[in-house]
């Protein structure tokens, strides 16, 4: 099993259709204890008794810093240690530039941006005291294109500075053992786009991807579980696409 006897932590994890449960599902079943980490009203510790009775669930708000480190000081006194983190919390606003509001603004990048920020400040002590970690950030194919088929130019927005983050930070904490990367989905059949896209649409976008689909959380939980791993021991500050060829570049 490529996760053996890791712990990994997943942000916005609870939603049972969602790209963080899946990777938890997939980390778990790849040896990983895993931490659900999500809202209150999500159920994050229902959502980790279906993966299995190891795993445990805990309420945090990526964007509360005292929440951050507090569900971190949960899992360190509960499990000892902390080897992954998936930065996978955020939402989105299909809103054109001119109808963006600052309050519109401030909660997109408060998922996605501070709380990819907040989560991997909590995280890199234990990670520094072991010397080895990896933490993978969540973007998205808009944040490379200038759009997304849902998301706001805000969203787009808030996805480029995860990009922006992770790799600075991947510099900064790479002497340390510490390796900080991101994936760039492309459009995954989530409960996101739940009720914004008709059939005949999901079609019509799937004819423009070279693979012919429309992606599946699964594909995303693959590659973080790549990310997690040895397998990808020598590779840090990277971006990965998993976008079945929506963007080749």
């Amino acid at each position: 099993m490529l996760l053996k006897d890791k712990v990994a932590l997943i942000t916005g994890g609870a939603g049972i259709n969602g790209l963080g449960y899946a990777t938890a599902s997939l980390m778990a079943q790849q040896g990983a204890r895993v931490v659900v980490l999500d809202l209150e009203r999500a159920a994050p510790a229902e959502a980790a008794q279906r993966i299995g009775t190891d795993h445990l669930g805990l309420v945090a708000d990526v964007t509360d810093k005292r929440s951050c480190d507090a569900a971190v000081a949960a899992v360190l006194e509960r499990l000892g240690r902390i080897d992954i983190l998936v930065n996978n919390a955020g939402i989105t606003q299909p809103v054109k530039t001119l109808e963006i509001s600052g309050a519109d603004y401030d909660r997109i990048l408060d998922v996605s941006l501070r709380g990819t920020l907040y989560m991997t400040q909590a995280v890199l002590p234990a990670m520094r005291a072991q010397q080895a970690g990896s933490v993978i950030c969540i973007s998205s194919v808009s944040a490379q294109r200038g759009g997304g088929i849902l998301g706001g130019p805000h969203y787009s927005a808030a996805k480029a500075g995860v990009l922006g983050l992770a790799r600075a930070m991947a510099r900064e904490f790479a002497p340390e053992g510490i390796r900080i990367n991101c994936i760039t989905p492309g459009l995954i059949g989530t409960d996101i786009i739940k009720g914004k896209l008709d059939e005949t649409r999901k079609a019509e976008i799937a004819e423009t991807i070279p693979l012919g689909r429309l992606g599946r959380a699964a594909d995303v939980a693959g590659a973080c579980v790549f990310l997690a791993s040895d397998l990808s021991s020598y590779c840090t500050g990277i971006t990965l696409d998993v976008n079945g060829g929506m963007l080749i570049h």
